[in-house]
């Protein structure tokens, strides 16, 4: 079991959650702004569009948690305020950035579809990082299994005895997440150079293949949020795949140089 510390300073503990979570956001940005910068899109609009989808984003995450949690927190409120020792819902966070965004776009003019495509990869490789701190707060593990079973799987050392809880081994999927979502990073980044992609296309082949992990992963957790007999997780999971396809259906019939996530034309974005 590992310790989710990571240095105590004056008396205050500083957590490998919040390090990573932060570590998470920092790099996000910063690859948010980047690709503006190839679209002449301001520094202070994506900045300022990262700041709020963020801080919204977290806000929700943790709203969708304690919701399908309350029962941890009716007797004590204010523990609701502590995410430094977890329990961020990434669904929540998702829905309540993209509110954020749609509501930000629309207050600017600018493309939403162009702006999510923009940002479905940093947060994707976000997403990976910040999985991380559920292995130090040894959080959002899988079911009980064998030491033997996770060499097969050629897990890392490190991580199997991270994952060593009391006295059982349990499946590491955060580390499934993890990996799941690196190869989805640099999916993104290889299709997002494609010529004739559409805007809004990226978005939706996140929202598919990140749907599809999670569904499959979530099934081997033990701390799901569940709503009734189902798992909340892959009740999302089934429906943005949906729109996922959906969407991504509508906007291929469009013309084959029209609206193009790569186009010229749509450079710089005007306000």
């Amino acid at each position: 079991m590992m310790d989710p510390v990571l240095v105590t300073v004056f008396g205050i503990d500083i957590r490998w959650y919040s390090v990573l979570l932060l570590v998470g956001i920092v790099l996000g940005i910063y690859l948010f702004i980047k690709e503006g910068n190839r679209f002449f899109i301001p520094k202070d609009f994506t900045f300022n569009l990262a700041f709020w989808v963020i801080v919204i984003g977290i806000i929700c995450a943790r709203l969708y948690y304690c919701i399908f949690n309350f029962s941890l927190y009716k007797d004590n409120l204010l523990d609701i305020f502590k995410i430094w020792e977890g329990g961020l819902a990434i669904h929540g966070g998702i829905i309540g950035g993209l509110i954020t965004l749609i509501v930000y776009t629309k207050r600017y003019k600018v493309s939403t579809f162009k702006i999510t495509d923009m940002a479905v990869v940093p947060l994707i490789l976000a997403q990976a990082i910040g999985r991380w701190g559920n292995f130090f707060n040894s959080e959002a593990h899988g079911v009980a299994t064998t030491y033997y079973r996770l060499k097969e799987l050629h897990i890392p050392e490190k991580i199997i005895e991270g994952m060593k809880i009391g006295n059982s081994y349990y499946h590491p999927t955060f580390y499934y997440e993890s990996l799941f979502c690196i190869v989805g990073f640099i999916l993104l980044l290889i299709i997002r150079r494609y010529k004739y992609l559409k805007r809004g296309q990226l978005t939706c082949i996140y929202m598919m293949y990140y749907s599809v992990g999670r569904f499959f992963i979530e099934s081997l957790r033990t701390d799901s949020l569940m709503l009734g007999g189902f798992r909340v997780a892959q009740i999302v999971s089934v429906v943005m795949f949906i729109v996922g396809l959906g969407i991504f259906m509508v906007l291929s019939r469009k013309g084959r140089f029209e609206d193009l996530y790569n186009e010229e034309q749509n450079t710089p974005i005007r306000f």
